[in-house]
Parts: structure tokens; sequence; C-alpha cells
């Protein structure tokens, strides 16, 4: 099978890499034991994160029932998992406990007792994945174990014995009160249940399953689901769009027959950004994936710490597990029929776009909202003339792309659907901006302080 073979050709070059780090002292392991007010002087790098979260997205992508608004439930609890496991050896940071109030279990830190952060990482991102990716096919679930092992083996030399066992309990026991609160938000097992029961309004301008599959609606009952930095899923509405019309010249007619024949008169170009941001499940980690993999790849060019690494997953998880809830709560509320609907009916019977449209309404868009969210956080971490080079599709041959900040790679991913001709104009732009209110409110939560 294909994924099978990237995948384990892609895990023996990643760990291969980590291990070499790990063996050459690339991998700060003496001066992270410390105990929890540690010097800021005391850095354990991101090796053990990095390479955790690459292989997440393996498990993603090859994981059975992993549409995207539940494998951006998956990024959002394994970063909160690194970020708490660590959090005790990040000077100046706090838990995230104090702002749940029904986040509780989670293991303390013993004053004057060392821990080995980069070890503690490694039994936490274990555990956590583990317990929320349990679909994943054996090639995965054999590099999961692999890279579990492989960090142990090379961490267990490197640090004393005591430290060593205190530090994997505490990671193994962060991963297991993570998962037990998340079993409380109302996504539990939503790889299970991806298509429930659900009966779509009917009317003129509403949602209909589109061609080819003509699929049922996908988890229609997500947007009720817990939040981490807004309320809820009603929380920051993207405002209407256009009245629905099948009036000639009306704006809704507009923004559809600019679908139509964007989708008609496709330039090489656009067509490339269509296909490097779709991100299908199955085929690769989702768009939620997309975003975890332009932190790693940021993470590495940074040279960036561990205590770095545990904020940013922690942060980017967050951002694009609430914008899937809040989008998916706004579009079950509107309920808007998809432009191939529209433009079957308005203008060719026959017409299909250049993408599958995915089985779920329309407003607002959801690479639009999670990439406004995803991006929103990085560029408050790294700045908002961060220029970078995604690499993420690099092995399925599709030429990276340079941008000159993040929230220029959000504007392309979102436009990318209207160039696929999955969206209109309106879901595209209210659904970024409301994505950037989103990645705000992640922002703002005080993580340190």
């Amino acid at each position: 099978m294909e994924y099978e073979k990237h995948t384990r050709r892609d895990f023996v070059k990643r760990l291969g890499g980590a291990a070499v780090g790990l063996a050459a002292g690339g991998l700060a392991v003496g001066p992270a034991l410390a105990g929890p007010t540690h010097s800021s002087r005391d850095r354990a790098d991101a090796s053990v994160a990095t390479a955790w979260f690459d292989l997440s997205l393996d498990l993603v992508r090859g994981a059975a029932g992993f549409s995207p608004p539940v494998a951006a439930r998956a990024f959002a609890y394994a970063g909160l998992t690194l970020y708490e496991a660590v959090v005790p050896g990040m000077p100046g940071y706090r838990s995230l406990a104090r702002l749940f109030g029904d986040l509780d279990g989670l293991p303390r830190a013993g004053n004057g007792r060392r821990y080995d952060w980069a070890t503690t990482a490694n039994a936490a991102l274990a555990s956590i994945l583990r317990s929320l990716i349990p679909t994943a096919g054996p090639a995965e679930q054999h590099a999961l174990a692999m890279l579990e092992a492989r960090f142990e083996g090379d961490l267990r030399r490197a640090v004393p014995a005591g430290v060593f066992d205190r530090s994997v309990q505490r990671g193994r026991e962060v991963g297991d009160a993570i998962f037990k609160w998340s079993r409380s938000d109302g996504g539990h097992e939503g790889y299970l249940r991806n298509f429930p029961p659900y009966a779509p309004p009917v009317g003129p301008g509403l949602w209909v399953p589109t061609p080819p599959s003509f699929l049922t609606a996908l988890q229609p009952f997500w947007g009720g689901n817990r939040c981490f930095a807004i309320s809820s899923g009603a929380a920051l509405p993207p405002g209407d769009h256009p009245p629905y019309s099948e009036q000639r010249l009306s704006r809704f007619w507009r923004e559809a027959r600019e679908v139509y024949d964007t989708v008609n008169a496709l330039t090489s170009e656009q067509e490339a950004i269509a296909r490097f941001w779709s991100d299908d499940p199955g085929t690769t980690a989702t768009p939620p994936g997309h975003s975890v993999s332009i932190a790693t790849q940021v993470l590495r060019r940074e040279s960036s710490s561990l205590s770095e690494a545990a904020e940013t997953y922690a942060r980017v998880g967050m951002a694009v597990s609430d914008a899937f809830v809040a989008c998916w709560f706004q579009k079950y509320r509107y309920n808007l029929l998809r432009p191939v609907t529209y433009s079957r009916a308005q203008f060719d019977p026959d017409w299909l776009p250049l993408l599958v449209t995915p089985p779920f309404p329309e407003y607002p868009s959801g690479h639009s909202v999670q990439s406004g969210a995803a991006f929103q956080v990085l560029t408050d971490l790294f700045g908002r003339r961060y220029e970078f080079v995604d690499h993420t599709h690099d092995e399925r041959g599709f030429a990276p792309r340079r941008f000159r900040s993040f929230l220029q790679a959000a504007e392309e991913a979102a436009f990318s659907r209207l160039y696929g001709g999955i969206h209109f104009r309106a879901a595209i732009e209210n659904g970024l901006a409301r994505g950037r209110r989103i990645g705000r409110a992640v922002s703002r939560l005080p993580l340190s302080g």
C-alpha cells in the first residue's frame, strides 16, 4: 500500500535524524535535568516534540474516521498535553488548569525534585496520541511504539535512573489526565460517528448532499463541543452572507458566477494553489494538520527550545480546534447550499468543480476559519513579517510555496477553496476574519505571567 511505504520511509528518515541528534548531544538532556524552578538557561531543544508532531501527522493521515474536525481536536489535546507535562520546567509559565474549572487530576511536580523534561515530553506525547488516535493503522501504531522506545533508550542512558523513572511517570500521568478531561468535551470518539442521523432543513438556498457521492452531513453536532479560548461555538459569529437569490446579477448570483467562471478558466497557478491546500482526509493529515506541519517547520528553522515548542503546539492546537467547533456551529446554523448545487441549477446541469465538494454546508469556509486562527497565532508568536517556505507536500510531488508572512499563507489557503470551486467569496472573507479573531483569543490566553 503506497501510504504504508511512505509512512515507513518517512518515519525512518525522521527517527534516524532524531536519534543522531540525541546521541550527538543535539538534545539538551543535561541542562534539562532540573527542578520546577530551574533557570531559563536550562534549555532542552524541541527535537522530541517536533518528532512526535511529525508522527502525529502520519497517525492522523492513516487513521480511520479522522475528518478535519476530529483531527483538529486531537492536535489540540496533544499540544495541551505537551504543555502541561513540561510547564513546571518553563520559568514564568503556568498551568492552564486555572482557566478550565473542570480540568483536574493533573499531577503536581514536587518542589526540589529533578525531572528531565525531554523524557517527560516523550512519555506524555506517546500516551496521549495512543489514546486519541486508536484507529491508526498497524504501520503507524508500530511507528509510535518505535519512536517512544527509541527516545526512551537514548534518554535513559543520559539521565539518572530515579530522575528518568520520575519523568516518565509524570508524562504518562499528564497524558492520562488530559485524555480523561477530553472525554467530556462532546467530541470523544468522534471518529466513530462522523455521520450521525441528521435531517437537514429543506428549502430554497439550503444545503443538500453534493456530487459525486452525495454523502450525508458530516459532524452536524460538532458545533456544540467545548472550546478552549472562546466561550462556545456560537461566539464570534462571522456575519451574514449575501441573501440567497436566484435573480440574475443579484449579489448572491454574482458570487456564484465568480466561482463558476473562475473554475472554468483556472490558471495553472490557481490550480496549483487549489491542489496544494486541498489537504484531503486519508491522503493528507487534513487542513489542521497542514497548520501543524507549518508550525513544526518554523520550530525547526528557529532551533526552538522545548518550552517554545510546547507553547506553540498548545496555542496552534487550541486555535484549530476552536476554529472547527465555531465554524461547524455556524455551518449548521446557516445550512447554505454549495456552489456546485447552485451552478448546476443556474448555469450548467453537468458542472463539477475542480475539487470534490466535502459533505457539509458551505458557510463559512472551514479552510478560512482554521487558517486564519492558526496563522494569527503563529503571527503573534513569530512576527507579522515572518517569511517562510512551506514544504508540507514535498513528498507528494508538490512544489514548495513561499510566503512573506503567515497571514499571506492564510489568505492563499482560504482562496484556494474558491479556485477549487468549493466556496463563495463571502464564506472565505468572513471566515478568514472570524478565524483571526479566534486566533487572537487564543493568543490572549495567559500562559505566562
